[in-house]
């Protein structure tokens, strides 16, 4: 009989103690998800992520002394902790606070109005290695990236080290499926897509997924719908 697989090890990082304990509460509730520590600010988040090696942290923006952006680059940038991924809450999805993370090395984004739900499942994903961002956030980073001046996109220059597969799934990648979705849309199986991803990563020069996504819109595989 094999071993159950180790639970995702969470760390809780915001300055709000009834926020903290609501989200070790809920998270300590889910099978296969455990606190492992309850930071009241940057610094202490830093601290504990050094110390714990948590799997991801949910990180608050807004803290006293260290606020949630710099805690993230010093994590990310630490070299004893390359493990630890980070997934930044807030109540606020300021432009500057998404590029912010984001340059900090953050591999989700969320509100803090998120569903339960769908935190539980942020957090297996950002565990996973799997970029996320809000669909709010999301638009709100790729509009800035198409106001950057720029020459208009040639998509044949820009993606041509990619094959027509590559290219394929790095649309699935811009349109927000998963790796288990991209398997499923295309028939092949989750090893078959971690390969594809691992290459355009490569290819692309990109860091993780959110990264793919803005290179899909910068080389214009895809063009982004301005609202009205």
């Amino acid at each position: 009989m094999s071993n159950p697989p180790e639970p995702v090890r969470v760390l809780i990082a915001d300055d709000q103690k009834l926020l903290r304990e609501s989200f070790r509460v809920l998270v300590d509730a889910e099978p296969g998800l455990r606190v492992v520590g309850l930071a009241e600010d940057g610094d202490a988040a830093v601290r504990l992520a050094l110390e714990e090696q948590p799997d991801v942290v949910l990180m608050d923006v807004r803290m006293p002394g260290l606020d949630g952006i710099e805690a993230t680059r010093q994590i990310r940038s630490h070299p004893d902790a390359t493990g630890v991924r980070v997934l930044v809450l807030t109540m606020f999805d300021m432009d500057s606070y998404v590029f912010d993370a984001l340059r900090a090395g953050a591999g989700g984004f969320l509100l803090k109005d998120v569903a339960p739900a769908d935190l539980v499942r942020a957090i297996r994903t950002v565990a996973a290695g799997e970029g996320l961002l809000a669909p709010s956030v999301t638009y709100r980073l790729i509009e800035e990236f198409c106001r950057l001046p720029r020459g208009a996109p040639d998509v044949s220059d820009s993606l041509a080290p990619l094959t027509g597969r590559e290219r394929e799934v790095l649309l699935l990648v811009v349109k927000g499926l998963t790796n288990m979705e991209i398997a499923g849309e295309l028939h092949v199986s989750m090893a078959t897509v971690k390969t594809y991803i691992g290459r355009l990563l490569d290819k692309l020069g990109a860091r993780d997924r959110v990264q793919l996504v803005i290179a899909g819109y910068e080389h214009g595989l895809v063009t982004p719908v301005k609202r009205g």
